[in-house]
């Protein structure tokens, strides 16, 4: 899997950054994260940072042209030479196909989904609970809750919950994702490119999913790959 571009692609509380995090430091490859790469820019006061500042602060939404432009970049450093890992691109249609056209020629790409309820996200998130003291400390009502109620094991900060994490504020997020990124699932679809991965499952079986995913795909393009060049000859 090298010199190859992984596309990972999911909704909120998926769990995709934690697995794609992992998936970069087992293929050795950058974590690309369009979150950080935002960051990154505004903090820096690059000349493409300035120009998405003025969007955010205005509340609008940043213009897919300048996303891609940031994207390409980033992944022009030396670091990105031998593949990389995208987490949170491609958000959109638009998006999708100009990173068709930035990568055609020189990289393969594998799309995976992680794929999970809405009920299930909902669940996760509306449970999750943050210590006041130190973010970092995240616990889960269900899941992993903390030895005494509302009060973080580590160093007994209060726990909350984000506003955002409210269920029906979560709801209306998986809402707007659903509806913006189904036509960059169906443009990897009817490009064969798209692999299902339940994501549904434990962090650790999930990853064991995602890997099988891709090196079957992997696999499979090699084997397409030796057949075209002996038919050639």
């Amino acid at each position: 899997m090298i010199d190859q571009v992984v596309i990972l692609l999911g909704p909120p509380g998926s769990g995709k950054g934690t697995q794609a995090r992992r998936l970069s430091a087992d293929l050795g490859v950058p974590h690309v994260a369009t979150g950080e790469m935002f960051r990154s820019n505004v903090e820096d006061d690059t000349e493409l940072g300035r120009r998405a500042r003025g969007f955010m602060e205005s509340g609008r939404l940043v213009p897919d042209e300048l996303v891609t432009e940031m994207l390409f970049v980033r992944v022009a450093a030396e670091d990105c030479s031998c593949g990389y890992v995208l987490d949170g691109f491609p958000r959109t249609l638009g998006q999708a196909e100009a990173l068709d056209r930035g990568i055609e020629g020189r990289w393969g790409a594998s799309v995976a989904s992680l794929e999970v309820p809405d009920a299930a996200l909902v669940e996760r998130a509306s449970g999750r609970l943050l210590c006041r003291n130190d973010g970092n400390h995240i616990y889960h009502a269900s899941f992993s809750p903390p030895a005494s109620e509302g009060i973080c094991d580590q160093c007994g900060g209060e726990l909350y919950r984000r506003e955002d994490d409210v269920p029906e504020v979560v709801a209306a997020r998986l809402g707007v994702y659903r509806e913006q990124t189904a036509p960059v699932l169906e443009h990897y679809a009817q490009a064969g490119h798209l692999l299902g991965v339940n994501g549904d499952q434990a962090p650790d079986e999930v990853y064991r999913t995602l890997r099988a995913a891709l090196e079957g795909e992997s696999r499979e393009n090699s084997a397409l790959e030796g057949s075209t060049t002996e038919g050639g000859e």
